[in-house]
């Protein structure tokens, strides 16, 4: 490491460097064009930039099956370089990624290096200050893909108030967004908060997790647990992934849950996540998790059939032992798919009973954002008409985004 990266990275761990949302330990230029030819390195790859930090630390990670460097989990390889890890925090699915959505994951310890795992997904989804007060530093390297509602970002969240409030250094190692060229979607209201959408951005908000960590500071998002004021900033640095442009496509080399086995599922979650909302199942339980969506009793709906049923990483999925109706799309063309609500409005029109189509609990509130989407759908709104109601506040974020752009 140059002495000048070295304390570049050293100031930003000591919050010198005003940078909007936290500061950025520098990986070299930024591409210039989308055309590039140099493979892609995460920041998890880019030890050199990092591991002064970590060393004669006691460390912290939040990480799960995804946090790898080549075939080598991050524990593995930071434990090789002689670093201090005092304890794993899991998110949603647990530190191998094998639990259900939903699913409690326990506390406990991991058999091969023996470092206490402790979950925050249950009860404890934020780091207590009783967990941070024998650590330095907390470490954020997970693959997220993209969406509001997927939790690993919700996870983050928490960490970076924790650390906040706990005056504790709080690293994030970039990772591509595999669908990051998109920015799409109605703006999170804040009246439906939940873990499955914190923050006020669309359901396709176009960050990296280190992006979104820079907004959540920027934005001043993060909370005292006793007021409401937002006057918390976590002591952020964030190591960029290098030769990524959002424009860029990106295969994630480790299937992020058990649920998004496959690149096919990864891009159409998206689109159908908002069916989690609805009695139509979106393939858990089956070999075609979010690639199929159908529903029992009703041929209508398509003619290719499947039946959920219970399995590893999907237990007690929807509809269980149904026979539904519905389509098969993992064969189409997705890599241009981003946010449709096409197969939402066809499905609603087909259904034989639609003031049960969507879920009693109005589950569809927390995924789509807000209490619009039943009414508009049940006024026959065009999915043109619809995408007009989800403007100013479209248009506001994108040009708010720009601001804690890492990449082009």
């Amino acid at each position: 490491m140059t002495s000048s990266v070295k304390l570049l990275f050293i100031a930003c761990l000591a919050g010198f460097l005003g940078t909007p949302g936290g500061c950025t330990a520098q990986s070299g230029k930024k591409p210039t064009t989308v055309a590039t030819v140099e493979p892609i390195r995460t920041g998890a790859e880019q030890m050199n930039l990092y591991l002064p930090s970590l060393l004669g630390k006691r460390v912290g990670l939040i990480v799960n099956h995804t946090s790898v460097i080549g075939k080598t989990h991050l524990v593995d390889s930071l434990l090789a370089k002689g670093v201090t890890i005092k304890t794993i925090f899991a998110p949603e699915h647990g530190f191998r990624g094998q639990a259900t959505d939903g699913e409690h994951v326990a506390n406990g310890r991991d058999p091969r290096s023996g470092v206490p795992i402790i979950s925050l997904y249950g009860a404890n989804r934020k780091p207590t200050p009783a967990q941070l007060d024998s650590l330095d530093v907390l470490l954020f390297d997970i693959q997220d893909v993209g969406t509001r509602f997927y939790t690993y970002i919700s996870t983050m969240h928490y960490a970076m108030e924790a650390c906040a409030e706990n005056k504790k250094s709080f690293i994030v190692l970039d990772r591509p967004n595999p669908n990051g060229s998109y920015v799409d979607g109605p703006i999170l209201d804040p009246r439906f908060r939940s873990f499955v959408g914190m923050h006020p951005v669309p359901i396709l908000h176009g960050l990296t997790v280190g992006e979104l960590a820079r907004m959540i500071n920027g934005e001043k998002w993060l909370k005292r647990p006793d007021t409401a004021s937002a006057d918390l900033l976590c002591p952020l640095t964030v190591v960029p992934v290098k030769n990524y442009t959002h424009q860029l496509p990106y295969t994630l080399p480790v299937a992020p849950s058990p649920n998004l086995p496959n690149q096919q599922a990864i891009l159409l979650y998206p689109t159908l996540c908002l069916f989690e909302g609805t009695v139509v199942s979106v393939g858990r339980g089956t070999d075609k998790q979010f690639q199929v969506i159908g529903g029992p009793k009703n041929p209508k709906f398509g003619a290719y059939q499947f039946t959920p049923v219970d399995k590893p990483g999907a237990m007690n999925p929807p509809q269980e032992g149904q026979l539904c109706y519905g389509m098969d799309l993992s064969g189409i063309d997705a890599t241009r798919q981003g946010l449709t609500l096409n197969y939402l409005i066809d499905f609603y029109k087909k259904a034989v009973d639609k003031d049960k189509f969507f879920l009693a609990t109005n589950y569809i509130h927390k995924l789509y954002g807000n209490d619009q989407l039943p009414l508009q759908l049940k006024m026959g709104l065009s999915e043109q008409a619809i995408r007009k109601t989800w403007e100013p506040g479209l248009s506001q974020y994108k040009e708010m985004r720009k601001k804690y752009l890492l990449y082009p």
